[in-house]
């Protein structure tokens, strides 16, 4: 199984991610006396394409929301309540980083935007109690013709979604 390139806080030091087209982006979280203010993305980001619509997922401690790609759609996900570790790999045929793996953690110790272009296989498992939540920007409103989804367990992807111990 090859391992998949670790992100555990907001991309590279240049940047550049090792999936072509991810990008990771640090995101503002303000807070104060009267609670916090959580950036996600704005229509003056250089990476905002257009709007389709946003929606929000909670997830399940130990819960495997996964594998799926979309054909035109590009994804922007930002964890803005508990954690979560999200899994790209990128299959495409003419991509420079075919066959790459890539993991990112997301939580309040790591508020970032990761943007996912299309044909990338992404998926995220619940890492806290009593759930997460993960926001999507994404540029289309969701066809479900115009997806693929597989099993997170019995699929082609060479990943183990379980907890590895170093």
């Amino acid at each position: 199984m090859r391992r998949p390139l670790h992100y555990p806080h907001s991309g590279t030091s240049s940047g550049v991610t090792m999936i072509d087209g991810v990008q990771v982006i640090p995101l503002k979280r303000i807070p104060d006396g009267r609670g916090t203010v959580l950036h996600m993305l704005k229509c003056t980001d250089p990476h905002f394409v257009r709007f389709g619509e946003i929606y929000f997922s909670t997830i399940y401690p130990g819960v495997v929301k996964g594998w799926h790609k979309h054909r035109e759609m590009t994804l922007n996900y930002a964890c803005v309540e508990g954690r979560i570790k999200l899994v790209l790999f990128d299959d495409r045929p003419q991509s420079p980083t075919k066959g790459e793996l890539m993991e990112v953690f997301l939580g309040p110790d790591s508020y970032s935007l990761v943007v996912i272009p299309p044909e990338v296989w992404n998926g995220f498992k619940g890492m806290s109690a009593p759930y997460a939540v993960v926001a999507n920007c994404c540029t289309h409103p969701h066809d479900p013709s115009r997806s693929v989804r597989m099993d997170p367990f019995n699929n082609s992807i060479p990943y183990n979604w379980d907890v590895k111990h170093h």
